[in-house]
């Protein structure tokens, strides 16, 4: 577990076999992905939902799928059975769009052991691996003191702070960035200065990443040299999509903006921009 993509047929032929974390979800219908993973799932896999299991209480000021605690987690990991030297594998239904994000909080709360199955359930079933419907029992453990952050993030105030002189990467759909539309949030745009990196862009046609070397060049064609860059979606869900894909790049790890366009765009003092940034 020492990259954050595991093929389909790694898995299988990974012994002992790692803690699987079924991530399904549907922004429309939050309870659609619970749905999908009892009806098959990867053998052993428990399910994690979003909203209940990977994010906090919400203000309305600070964002759609706001952090929990990191002693909330750590509670949460201890839950589930996540010991240390326990080897994770997290996947989803949709090409690693919400599986990211326990990828990130388990990197987070410095638990390393974790990958993310490059092209979710779909890679799994075309590799020839079976479905599930029986939902294991998790087998807790003792929780263990969360470690100091393991993974960069950056809150409102500081990264208005900081701009222009930070480059900004946004993770959402092009017509949402532009501003052209907005299902979700109350305000349309992106933060000023901030270039578009839709996420599925990060993949090929069967739902896998693209080589590293291809999303090398994809990337540093968006940083231009920049050694500052921070990460952001809608939410801050599918900004961790990007993360992972810088470092599958090798451009190392990016930082986080946790609240995102949902976060941002809730204070009306904060500036806004539309259309594409030059």
């Amino acid at each position: 577990m020492n990259t954050p993509l595991i093929s389909a047929a790694n898995l299988r032929a990974t012994t002992p076999a790692p803690l699987l974390l079924d991530c399904s979800f549907d922004l429309a219908g939050p309870s659609l992905g619970e749905q999908a993973y009892a009806a098959g799932h990867l053998p052993g896999a428990l399910y994690v939902h979003l909203d209940r299991d990977l994010s906090g209480p919400k203000t309305g000021l600070n964002g759609r799928h706001p952090l929990r605690t990191r002693e909330a987690y750590a509670g949460w990991m201890a839950s589930i059975g996540i010991t240390p030297d326990r080897d994770v594998v997290v996947y989803d239904r949709q090409a690693g769009m919400f599986a990211v994000r326990a990828w990130w909080v388990l990197r987070w709360l410095g638990h390393p052991r974790v990958a993310l199955l490059d092209g979710g359930l779909d890679a799994w079933v075309r590799s020839g691996g079976e479905l599930s419907t029986q939902v294991p029992v998790p087998s807790p453990v003792a929780a263990s003191p969360a470690p100091a952050p393991a993974m960069p993030t950056i809150d409102a105030t500081t990264l208005l702070g900081r701009l222009p002189g930070v480059r900004v990467l946004d993770a959402r759909a092009p017509e949402r960035y532009r501003g052209d539309v907005e299902p979700l949030d109350r305000v349309a745009g992106h933060i000023p200065g901030a270039r578009n990196r839709f996420f599925k862009d990060n993949l090929q046609a069967d739902g896998t990443f693209k080589p590293a070397a291809m999303l090398r060049a994809e990337y540093e064609a968006l940083t231009a040299g920049a050694t500052d860059v921070v990460l952001q979606c809608g939410s801050g869900v599918t900004a961790c999509h990007d993360l992972i894909a810088m470092e599958v790049a090798g451009l190392g790890i990016a930082t986080l903006y946790p609240g995102s366009w949902s976060e941002w765009s809730a204070d009306p003092a904060r500036p806004v921009e539309r259309g594409t940034a030059v």
